[in-house]
């Protein structure tokens, strides 16, 4: 194993003139201050006094054979360290708030500090802090932690931690990590939004192995008892250390956590009306409007959540695997991101009730969509002039439409005449390629998710000739030929932040195409994109960052590696009447963490 060099520094090293200008500071922004001050009581969607108990259970579509999730080995169980249903086993040194953009406030650590240039970062521990068999959190188990996942963990964690040229112990609770010319400015948060590992209780040699043994971890809820690929259960630990600070208060608010997993969405859904599960987050809006009159949503007992977010779009997409060379061509990938008939489908699949995504950070002051690239961006852009197409350039740019009617001759025939450009020929109803060759590729799903818009999209391409095939393989075999890239084209979610930094080459650099378990799916390697992605994570002001995301939107787009969507305007939870929110949406939608159990319904 690789070890980090860890130096033992005596506290001389607080007054080095290297790092005389920083000071322990409460929070840490990636741009601009904190919102919260050093004093503040709670995270202001968070309820402080919000009851505790009861009992919360999620669906998840999927199977798991693992309690490890930071590994590629396996297929790692949701909840215990997750964005969705929490961090709620592992711990992190400080905590994101979902209310601004990226800024982070104390957890484990109890203070931050670092330099103007961001070349180092120093956090001090919580003298508090505990892991869940009593053992105190130490620096030692800091270092330890990014030690293993440098070593064993998930790519992105070797990346990450790549980034530290060598860590000081500073006293007995303080931490300085010093970086090296990989670092850029989002190093510190992300390396302070790690795990964090009880040495004394992980097995390093066999880390990288699945295993269902219970972790021990520093969060709320420890694993209590587990069924393999159905069912996680989570109790929460009375002893927490955590549950008074600010940054925690009005969240961890039940007393059991339970992870249901499925086969497929429908019978999740069955399952929510049936009580088994607590939330069901809905993203059809055919069933959002006319699906829930069954007896539960009549009487009350369910309700129907509308949350307006601040968030950007996304990218929700059938991506399109260029390492395959149906789709090496940009032409041809354009052709055929082209013959998606987004408002037939939208009408006829969803009653209207969508809107066309033109951009990866769609409803954002992130979206090149609709505003022509500044004298900034074209700066930026200038080293590479091929990468971004003119209409894009000039915001002009958005996915080809048709009238609607599922027989638009002219929408047909812009496709047509894109394939003839790329050297294609329509030859006795089949699409043939300068190889000779009909132009083929299989669509992948998970299950049944998604049949409707591969089926849509399936008749559109067929109409000129294109043999797309539908295959719909279960859970597992979907997530390992995602990992290994065995595909020719899936459907593909791409969240986005307000704050998109370090992420972005894990999806789309260079240096992630040839690693499986990446989420580079589309296979990537263009020069432009890992530049751009460098200008964003290096912005010092919030300007500059929303030039370069920009400039980062229009190489995407101009790429035409994934086929654009749809996304619906607000986010839609129903959830049984006995599972309560704050009132307060944060920018990034509602935070299921903080969510409570107010007793009115018996147990399931």
């Amino acid at each position: 194993m690789r070890i980090l060099p860890a130096v033992i520094a005596s506290t001389f090293l607080l007054a080095s003139a290297q790092f005389a200008a920083s000071e322990p500071m409460h929070a840490l922004a990636m741009h601009g201050e904190p919102a919260l001050p050093a004093d503040f009581e709670s995270f202001p969607y968070a309820n402080p006094d919000a009851p505790k108990g009861g009992r919360i259970s999620y669906g998840w579509q999927g199977s798991f054979d693992s309690l490890n999730p930071f590994i590629v080995l396996g297929d790692g169980a949701r909840g215990l360290f997750d964005s969705q249903f929490g961090n709620n086993v592992f711990d992190t040194l400080m905590l994101r708030s979902r209310d601004e953009p990226f800024t982070l406030y104390p957890l484990l650590a109890e203070s931050v500090e670092t330099d103007a240039e961001r070349t180092f970062v120093e956090f001090t521990l919580n003298a508090d802090a505990r892991f869940s068999d009593g053992e105190p959190v130490t620096v030692d188990d800091v270092i330890f932690s990014y030690n293993l996942l440098s070593e064993k963990g998930r790519p992105i964690y070797k990346a990450w931690i790549g980034r530290v040229d060598r860590m000081e112990k500073v006293g007995e609770r303080g931490l300085r990590l010093i970086f090296n010319d990989k670092a850029d400015r989002e190093t510190p948060l992300l390396l302070a939004m790690l795990p964090i590992l009880p040495e004394h209780a992980t097995d390093a040699e066999n880390f990288d192995k699945s295993s269902l043994e219970p972790p021990v971890g520093s969060g709320p809820y420890v694993v209590d008892s587990v069924r393999p690929g159905e069912v996680v259960m989570m109790k929460r630990n009375p002893d927490y250390w955590a549950k008074d600070l600010p940054s925690k208060r009005g969240f961890d608010n039940y007393d059991e956590v339970r992870i249901n997993y499925f086969r497929d969405a429908n019978t999740i859904f069955e399952a929510f009306k049936k009580g088994i599960i607590d939330i069901y987050p809905e993203s059809d809006p055919l069933r959002w409007s006319s699906g829930y009159e069954f007896p539960a949503v009549t009487d009350g007992k369910i309700k129907q959540s509308e949350f307006e977010t601040g968030t950007p779009s996304g990218m929700y997409g059938f991506v399109m695997n260029v390492r395959r060379p149906v789709f090496a061509d940009r032409d041809v990938r354009r052709a055929i991101a082209g013959l998606f008939d987004f408002e037939w489908a939208n009408k006829n699949l969803y009653a209207g009730a969508y809107t066309r995504t033109k951009s990866y950070f769609d409803g954002s002051p992130l979206s090149s969509s609709g505003r022509a690239a500044d004298a900034a961006e074209k700066a930026l852009l200038a080293p590479f002039p091929d990468a971004v197409l003119p209409e894009i350039m000039a915001g002009e740019w958005a996915p080809p439409q048709s009238d609607g009617s599922g027989r638009d001759r002219a929408f047909l025939k812009r496709g047509l005449d894109a394939l003839r450009a790329a050297g294609y020929t329509l030859t006795d109803g089949k699409m043939m390629g300068p190889d000779g060759k009909q132009l083929s590729f299989e669509i992948m799903l998970n299950g049944k998710s998604g049949e409707p818009l591969a089926i849509a999209w399936q008749r559109t391409l067929g109409q000129l000739g294109i043999d797309a095939s539908i295959r719909s393989v279960d859970a597992a075999q979907f997530l390992q030929r995602q990992r290994v890239y065995d595909f020719d084209t899936m459907l593909m979610n791409y969240t986005s932040s307000l704050s998109p930094g370090v992420e972005q080459a894990f999806r789309w650099g260079s240096g992630a195409a040839d690693q499986d378990g990446t989420y580079n799916f589309a296979g990537v390697k263009n020069p432009a994109i890992d530049a751009l992605i460098d200008q964003i994570v290096s912005a010092h002001s919030r300007d500059d960052f929303e030039v370069a995301v920009r400039a980062y939107d229009r190489v995407l787009l101009s790429g035409f590696y994934v086929v654009p969507l749809y996304h619906q305007p607000d986010q839609w939870i129903a959830h049984w009447a006995n599972i309560n929110q704050s009132g307060y949406t944060p920018i990034y939608g509602e935070q299921f963490p903080t969510w409570w159990d107010d007793g009115s319904r018996p147990p399931q």
